[in-house]
């Protein structure tokens, strides 16, 4: 155990927790005012949910039979039993040894377990039950996120393979954004969208959110390393410079688009270069975040408009955001992945690395992507016929605050 990795992962740990309110704040000022406190209740209530069912079971199915390239970990951790053995063992690498208490390194893997489904409610805003979020995003827990993070975190087979997964672009993003359009294709459009305007309720709130997610994804990818090093501090770098370059992506194209620079762009851009840089955040140097970032800021500006042309109702551009940028990031860190960075990576395309990484990049972002929304759109089918997932359409025009919630956001 070292003190100062341990004094680190404190940190990063509530850095990441702090995060699940910034995206609150994000969403909820993207909200039209009457659901502003739908969108709230709805990312909180994944910090009670989920980190009780990860200390009951969903742990134990990430991280129990560590390295074993298994599809879902086993039970010898159910109910943290005998959590202070997690990673250790025969299936100890010594490259990944732990420097700080493993019950350190489940309290942060849980703060990502925690905002993964919040994400989802982003693209559900403004039509969804709070009852059915609630079951879906505990089933989403076990059923979807769980085997997912055993496959890149938990040693299983795509970490087996040799794809790169730094801190959650198939785990966390792409796993959150395929999800997402299975869940919307379920719950069918919001009442008078495309057509009705639908403005955000208060961008001030949305530019505090991504200020949170900004500060909180520091902890979330410099984190990742699991020591206070030479790869957390690149990956620190590696994070800022990737939101700033992805922020003047999505901008240069918003305004060839539309003439316009908005707060809106900027914010959504910060968020899309956040998220691509994620898989790559302690794989990569010198100026890639920057490319990487200008890249998936974008790409991602493109994608958002992709939902008016296939009419499937994004309602906060999770699937351009989330899924696109994830998808972004993991397959261009099969580019510019350098183990000069990181000994526990590979080569890129660009580093002398051949074609190999980018093959299982591809391979690791088809599997999740195709995986996730199978799962999650059985889910959401199964739960839209026993207990119906979207509300009344007296209860969409009055707003889920008033509705779900009995409150107001605002009274005047």
């Amino acid at each position: 155990m070292d003190t100062g990795d341990t004094a680190w992962m404190l940190i990063a740990t509530a850095l990441v927790l702090f995060m699940t309110p910034g995206l609150a704040f994000f969403y909820g000022g993207m909200v039209r005012s009457k659901n502003v406190l739908g969108m709230l209740m709805q990312n909180f209530f994944a910090m009670g949910l989920i980190a009780v069912l990860w200390a009951v079971v969903g742990f134990t199915l990430v991280f129990g039979d560590w390295g074993n390239a298994g599809v879902i970990g086993n039970l010898d951790f159910i109910g943290f039993k005998d959590v202070g053995q997690a990673l250790t063992g025969d299936a100890y690498v010594t490259g990944l040894a732990l420097t700080i208490p493993p019950v350190l390194f489940a309290a942060y893997q849980m703060t990502f377990a925690v905002i993964t489904p919040a994400l989802i409610s982003g693209a559900t805003a403004d039509r969804m039950k709070f009852s059915a979020y609630a079951l879906f995003i505990g089933l989403w827990l076990l059923l979807v996120y769980a085997p997912v993070a055993h496959w890149v975190f938990g040693g299983g087979w795509i970490f087996d393979i040799g794809a790169l997964d730094f801190a959650g672009g198939a785990v966390v993003h792409m796993n959150a954004g395929a999800a997402a359009l299975a869940v919307i294709l379920v719950l069918g459009r919001r009442r008078g969208w495309p057509h009705e305007p639908m403005p955000p309720g208060n961008l001030p709130l949305t530019l505090l959110g991504t200020g949170i997610l900004w500060f909180g994804w520091f902890g979330f990818n410099a984190g990742s390393a699991l020591t206070a090093g030479g790869v957390a501090s690149q990956a620190l770098m590696n994070t800022f410079l990737a939101a700033s370059a992805a922020m003047l992506g999505w901008l240069v194209v918003e305004r060839f688009q539309s003439g316009h620079a908005t707060t809106l762009g900027g914010a959504s851009g910060a968020v899309a270069g956040l998220v691509a840089i994620t898989p790559c955040a302690g794989f990569v140097g010198g100026l890639a975040p920057i490319a990487i970032g200008f890249v998936a800021g974008a790409v991602c500006m493109l994608a958002v408009g992709l939902k008016i042309r296939f009419g499937y109702d994004d309602s906060l551009d999770v699937v351009g955001v989330h899924l696109v940028g994830g998808f972004v990031g993991t397959i261009l860190l099969g580019l510019f992945a350098d183990s000069a960075v990181n000994e526990l990576g590979f080569d890129g395309l660009f580093f002398g690395g051949g074609a190999d990484l980018l093959v299982d990049q591809l391979v690791a972002a088809a599997a999740t992507i195709a995986y996730s929304f199978t799962v999650s759109f059985l889910i959401a089918k199964v739960l839209d016929v026993v207990i119906g997932i979207r509300v009344s359409e007296d209860d969409e025009n009055a707003g889920l605050d008033v509705t779900q919630h009995a409150e107001n956001a605002y009274v005047f």
